[in-house]
C-alpha cells in the first residue's frame, strides 16, 4: 500500500493526489496553503483547554452534536468492544459553541481548510471516469455544507498502563463524511488497512496534510473512491507518556444531497452511523 506524498504546488499534483486516493483512500499533501504556525497555535491552545476545568463548561449536546466528550463517554467504533482512549470537542460554524478561552485561530484554520476542501474535491471529480461523473447530481465541491461540516479536536491522553486490555487510541473505523482533511498530528500513530487486511503507517511529512475518503464520497462515486479503514495505535516507550492532539475536518454534504440509490439523502446515512456510534 503506497500512500503518495504529493507536492501541492507540483504540476502533477491533481493527478497524483487523485491517484493515491483512488488506490488507497489516502493522500498526503506537502507545501499546501494552510499556515503551519496557525496549526501549531491551535494545538497549543487546545492542549491547555483539555487540561483545564473549562472543558466541563461545554458538555456534549447529543441533539446539536457539539461540545466536549470526555474519555468516559468516548466512541466505540462499529464492531468493536472497547471505548477509544481519547477525549474530543466538536465545533460547528457559525452556530456551535466555541470555548471562551480560545483565540480566533481555530476558526481561521477552519475557514482556510474549508476553502481548500472545495479545490480538492474539484481535483477528485476531475479525475473520475466520465460515466461516474455523469451520475453526480451536482459538482462535488457544491455538496459541502459549512453548517454541517465538523471540526473535531482530539486529545489522546498519555498512556498510563491502566487502560482496558485491547483498547487503543482510535479503533479501526471509516469516516462518515465526503473527505477528511487532517493536519499532521503532534505524534505519529495513524495507520490504514490495505485490501489484504494488512496495516500500514500513513506517512506523515513535517507540516503536511493527510486527506482521506469518507463513506459518503464512496457512495456518491459508486465506490470508485474507497473509504479505507484506519486507526490510531498506542505509542510505545517514552512516547507512551506523551499526549497526542489532532484536528480532523470532516467535510459533510447538505442534508438533502443525493449519495446513491441506497442513500438518496445524506442525512439518512449520517443518522444511521451516529446511532451506531452511540452519539445519538
Amino acid at each position: 500500500m503506497e500512500v503518495l506524498s504529493v507536492d501541492y504546488r507540483s504540476p502533477a499534483a491533481k493527478h497524483d493526489f487523485a491517484k493515491s486516493l483512488s488506490e488507497t483512500g489516502f493522500a498526503v499533501l506537502r507545501n499546501h496553503p494552510l499556515p503551519w504556525s496557525k496549526i501549531e497555535k491551535v494545538y497549543s491552545e487546545w492542549r491547555e483547554f483539555f487540561n483545564s476545568p473549562v472543558r466541563f463548561e461545554y458538555p456534549f449536546d447529543k441533539k446539536k452534536q457539539d461540545g466536549y466528550v470526555p474519555s468516559s463517554l468516548s466512541e466505540i467504533a462499529k464492531g468493536e468492544v472497547y471505548k477509544d482512549i481519547k477525549e474530543f470537542y466538536h465545533v460547528y460554524y457559525p452556530w456551535g459553541r466555541y470555548p471562551r478561552t480560545l483565540s480566533s485561530v481555530t476558526a481561521e484554520v477552519f475557514e482556510e481548510a474549508f476553502a481548500l476542501a472545495g479545490e480538492l474535491l474539484g481535483w477528485i471529480e476531475d479525475n473520475l471516469p466520465k460515466e461516474i461523473q455523469a451520475k453526480l447530481k451536482k459538482p462535488l465541491k457544491d455538496m459541502i455544507c459549512r453548517e454541517r461540516t465538523l471540526q473535531r479536536i482530539l486529545y489522546y491522553p498519555p498512556i498510563t498502563g491502566q487502560e482496558e486490555v485491547g483498547a487503543i487510541r482510535a479503533a479501526a473505523h471509516e469516516d462518515i463524511n465526503l473527505i477528511t482533511i487532517l493536519p499532521a498530528a503532534t505524534q505519529p500513530g495513524l495507520q490504514a488497512k490495505d485490501s489484504k487486511g494488512q496495516w500500514h503507517a500513513v506517512p506523515v511529512d513535517p507540516e503536511s496534510l493527510i486527506v482521506n475518503i469518507g463513506d459518503m464520497l464512496q457512495e456518491a462515486t459508486d465506490r470508485y473512491y474507497i473509504s479505507t479503514s484506519h486507526r490510531v495505535v498506542k505509542p510505545e516507550g517514552e512516547q507512551a507518556g506523551v499526549a497526542r492532539i489532532s484536528m480532523p475536518l470532516f467535510l459533510h454534504p447538505h442534508a438533502d444531497d443525493y449519495l446513491s440509490p441506497q442513500y438518496p439523502r445524506a442525512e439518512d446515512y449520517l443518522m444511521e452511523r451516529l446511532r451506531e456510534l452511540g452519539l445519538l
